[in-house]
């Protein structure tokens, strides 16, 4: 055998600052829990002793992670408060002391998170995709068609499908018999080639989502999977809907955390997980979540927030590199008139690829 030995150079964590950055998107972005007509987010670096720099960041999601502007500046002040001055040249410290400063608040955790890892893998000299496991080859995202009129959500999808996109996430939960023509007009607008997904975010009860989507599927819809149908808490719901539709069910607002994961596992409500680095907590979280998907036999999709780059850069680094993950939902980029960030996640279309730099690949 041969002894080998790889030391990392010492790095204390320096300095940690962020801050607000506001850009427009394409058009507003409309499901049943909000609607949004620009991002605003936080863009976060971390500064080591040694020079080298780790970014990430959040945004607000109050709707789904209780989280506001503020609440993320005071959350970060706390982790930033309680990890200035530890040794990052060891993970594994340093991310533990962020996940437990303080119960919840996992987009901040998540930022912080997603920084110290690509604060890691520069010291190393790696991507962040090799660190985790993958090569770095590219995957294709699904577009999401926010929740407006029938006529109008097949009008976008139609105009996605002309410039070559084939996998469309239906936002819906705004009442069964217009959800119905939702998910039926956007069919006839794409044809029969395009890949339609569905995603009520919570926003129907377990009966009314058994009846659209069987409705639907009776009448052609030819629906791939189905995301949380009913209220995040509402497992007893999850696993009716799961038993009565003949298509996958995806759960994303149930779970959270690994121990989330583990009790729909237990409770049989779904087929599949949609993890996201902003409600998890960050990279070390979602490895946990997947790694026990993967264990009991259920699909992963990576999914993000109406977030920073950085963010979903890190989203696309992860998927890239974990085989239980086979679909993706990193389409926000696609989204935006513009971004503030270079490198990480490349686009060409709804193709996503990895620059072979070390960390996230993102330009500070």
């Amino acid at each position: 055998f041969l002894n080998i030995s790889v030391k990392l150079t010492q790095m204390k964590i320096k300095k940690i600052s962020w801050k607000k950055v506001s850009f427009p998107l394409k058009t507003p972005f409309k499901t049943a829990l909000r609607t949004l007509s620009e991002l605003e987010v936080i863009q976060l670096v971390i500064t080591a002793d040694s020079g080298l720099c780790g970014m990430g960041g959040c945004a607000p999601t109050a709707a789904i992670t209780g989280e506001t502007m503020g609440s993320l500046n005071a959350a970060l002040e706390h982790i930033s408060a309680v990890i200035t001055g530890m040794d990052c040249s060891a993970l594994e410290p340093v991310v533990h002391a962020v996940q437990t400063s303080m119960a919840g608040n996992t987009s901040a955790k998540s930022a912080v998170d997603i920084a110290l890892y690509d604060l890691y893998t520069k010291n190393t000299g790696i991507p962040l995709y090799n660190y985790l496991g993958g090569t770095g080859e590219s995957f294709s995202t699904d577009l999401t068609i926010s929740l407006n009129s029938p006529r109008t959500m097949a009008a976008d999808a139609l105009a996605w499908y002309k410039q070559g996109v084939g996998e469309f996430k239906l936002k819906v939960g705004g009442g069964r018999a217009d959800d119905i023509e939702r998910i039926l007009a956007v069919r006839e607008a794409v044809g029969d080639k395009a890949v339609i997904r569905l995603d009520a975010n919570q926003g129907w009860s377990a009966r009314d989502a058994v009846s659209i989507v069987n409705e639907a599927q009776r009448r052609g819809a030819r629906i791939d999977f189905v995301e949380q149908p009913v209220r995040a808490g509402d497992l007893r719901g999850m696993r009716r809907v799961r038993e009565n539709i003949d298509i996958p069910l995806v759960a994303d607002e149930s779970v959270f955390t690994a121990a989330d994961a583990l009790r729909l596992i237990e409770n049989e409500a779904a087929d599949g997980i949609n993890i996201k680095l902003a409600k998890c907590g960050g990279i070390s979280q979602a490895v946990k979540i997947a790694a026990i998907a993967e264990t009991a036999g259920l699909f992963c999709m990576l999914g993000c927030m109406m977030e920073s780059h950085a963010g979903v850069s890190a989203a696309a680094h992860l998927a890239s590199a974990l085989r239980v993950v086979e679909y993706a939902d990193l389409d926000v980029p696609l989204l935006c008139r513009d971004t503030p960030e270079s490198g990480g996640a490349v686009y060409e279309g709804t193709r996503v690829s990895l620059l072979n730099r070390p960390g996230l690949g993102i330009e500070i």
